[in-house]
């Protein structure tokens, strides 16, 4: 079990720039990388059928065929699970067999957005992608779906765009499992949507996705624009639906920027938006639907008791700038099939493609994503003893968090009971002064009234004085400074190259989460950590 816990927790776990509040889940893990399979293209959009395979369709290469033709979108279909690394895949058709170009060719492309399988029919969103000049990727004009009655061969659709003027153009059905069979309460088809483009606009040609709509169709009228509605808001308890897309308001708003202004490389986009194409998935064991979004460096997760909300951010993970590594690198248009979701809920399977950043996982690449509902009702009934908390705690209760961007070593390193390893972390050319957090969330209350942190290399060691090193207890997901005194003992001699030991007390106090928020020392844009342990005492 332990190995296992160092394994999951490779990883972040920040929810930095965002106002923190109650959420389903105490915590999160993904997998720093992803693990390939012999395909080609990105975004992959996917559905469960009845016949129990995976359908996929990807932009821009060549899916399941490296020998095939490349072309802007492909279906396939894949067989075998992520849990034992047994996927493959078959290519079906690609094109013009596939979708429309109803937009002047040599401006825009299609793309696939979305896609579900209902009473055995395949239906799939493709909008037209902007491909040239400064609108590359910056503008979805479009979208329009299409219908495959025999598992994805050929296809049909409206003969026409259905959605236009560049509202609710990147369409996302919502994944309600295998064959749309885990919507019980009525007989819709949900789809979310974006208006002007699929992710942050770089060039700001049409205004930055911020809001997530939503709309319900009959599950035999997918294709007759006029039988869809639109999400026009909440009256008391009640949902009201409008025929009118321009009567739509967001089911999730979120303003955050990522990476502010001067925080990456000349040339690169800066202030990414949050809101960007993904997947929304019901997670029925755990009865939760999970939005996955991202931006150019991060993965953003989002939670819902509703398709309609109310939608909580609960896990944001942050690779840092580029260039990547292949220990740790992103991606985007990150998709949740329904199929990769283990029995109990806790364990996701994530696909997302990148060639950016010096990696190319340009293909059907898929990680892990670990899942831990927060317990409000249950304690962790540690008593008071010598022993590290964290220490004697399973990974699915305590979850190491950081803030900043994890450029060295392994979130492992902070309690793996030894001083020969460091992790350090960073905020890229941000200003100095910048504060950082090292700590631990835990999925249950914990008692508690000591912090032991053995600080990394000494030049970029959190300084150790009471004014510039604090300690916050979160409680009910609210983060509260606590009154403690610190005491620093040089420990050069325990290693060489160490830095301090600060030994922390306060008043015993029970809560979810704690951490040792301060500044790096010595006018450093790094913070460095060798342990972190925590006592009741």
């Amino acid at each position: 079990m332990r190995l296992f816990w160092i394994f999951i927790f490779m990883c972040l776990y920040s929810c930095i720039h965002v106002k923190e509040q109650r959420s389903f889940f105490a915590a999160a893990a993904v997998e720093p990388v992803g693990t390939d399979t012999q395909s080609d293209g990105d975004l992959w959009p996917a559905a469960w059928s009845d016949d129990d395979q995976l359908y996929a369709a990807n932009g821009d290469g060549k899916g399941f065929d490296l020998d095939g033709e490349w072309d802007d979108i492909v279906v396939n279909r894949i067989s075998g699970m992520i849990a034992d690394n047994s996927l493959s895949g078959i290519r079906l058709a690609s094109g013009n067999q596939v979708a429309d170009l109803f937009l002047d060719t040599a401006q825009y492309n299609r793309k696939p957005t979305g896609m579900i399988s209902v009473n055995g029919i395949l239906y799939l969103a493709v909008q037209h992608l902007n491909k040239k000049g400064e609108r590359t990727f910056n503008e979805v004009p479009v979208a329009s779906i299409y219908a495959s009655a025999d598992k994805g061969t050929t296809w049909k659709g409206a003969g026409h765009p259905m959605f236009i003027n560049h509202g609710f153009t990147t369409i996302m059905f919502l994944d309600y499992g295998k064959d749309n069979r885990d919507n019980v309460f009525d007989h819709y088809v949900y789809a979310y949507g974006l208006d002007s483009n699929w992710r942050d606009s770089y060039h700001d040609i049409v205004p930055d996705p911020q809001r997530l709509y939503l709309a319900r169709v009959p599950g035999d009228k997918i294709l007759d624009r006029s039988a869809w509605e639109f999400f026009s808001g909440t009256r008391g308890k009640r949902v009201q639906w409008s025929p009118d897309i321009s009567d739509k308001k967001p089911v999730l708003e979120d303003l955050r920027r990522r990476y502010p202004a001067n925080s990456v490389q000349p040339g690169l986009s800066k202030d990414f938006s949050v809101i960007s194409q993904g997947s929304v998935v019901y997670n029925k064991p755990l009865q939760r639907y999970i939005y996955t979004s991202w931006t150019e460096f991060t993965f953003e997760f989002y939670e819902s008791p509703r398709p309609w909300g109310p939608w909580k951010l609960f896990f944001s993970y942050d690779f840092g700038p580029y260039p990547w590594t292949e220990k740790q690198y992103g991606g985007y248009a990150v998709v949740a099939p329904s199929k990769f979701i283990s029995e109990d809920g806790r364990m996701m399977g994530l696909v997302s493609s990148t060639f950016s950043g010096g990696v190319k996982h340009y293909d059907f690449a898929y990680r892990k994503l670990w899942l831990v509902p927060y317990l409000k009702n249950q304690k962790t009934r540690a008593g008071r003893s010598d022993s590290n908390i964290v220490a004697n705690l399973p990974w699915d209760i305590v979850t190491p968090l950081l803030g900043g961007s994890l450029r060295k070593g392994y979130l492992s390193f902070l309690n793996d009971t030894g001083l020969e390893q460091e992790a350090s972390l960073n905020w890229p050319r941000l200003e100095k002064g910048q504060e950082y957090y090292w700590g631990y969330s835990f999925s249950r209350p914990c008692r508690m009234n000591e912090l032991v942190y053995y600080s990394g290399t000494a030049d970029t060691a959190v300084k150790g004085t009471a004014d510039d090193v604090r300690v916050q207890v979160r409680k009910n997901f609210r983060w509260k400074n606590v009154k403690a005194k610190i005491r620093r003992i040089p420990y050069v001699d325990v290693h060489p190259s160490a830095g301090s030991k600060y030994i922390i007390t306060f008043k015993r106090i029970s809560g979810d989460g704690i951490r040792i928020v301060g500044r790096p020392g010595k006018n450093s844009l790094l913070t460095t950590i060798r342990e972190l342990a925590v006592f009741n005492r």
